[in-house]
């Protein structure tokens, strides 16, 4: 059955903190899926970061 209207769940990027601030070419980022009803504000998770070579603060963008 297919679903109707616009659900629960939204699709977000989520890009590197440090990487962005400090001036290094390239991008971390990395896409993932919320419940927009139980995490209405924006996420914040710890991820690796392959150019830094270490785990990072990546924040949800847009």
């Amino acid at each position: 059955m297919a679903k109707k209207g616009k659900g629960n769940r939204v699709q977000v990027i989520l890009e590197c903190t440090e990487h962005k601030n400090s001036g290094m070419s390239g991008m971390s980022r990395y896409i993932t899926v919320k419940n927009r009803k139980n995490t209405p504000e924006r996420m914040e998770l710890k991820k690796f970061n392959p150019i830094l070579k270490r785990y990072t603060i990546h924040k949800e963008i847009k």
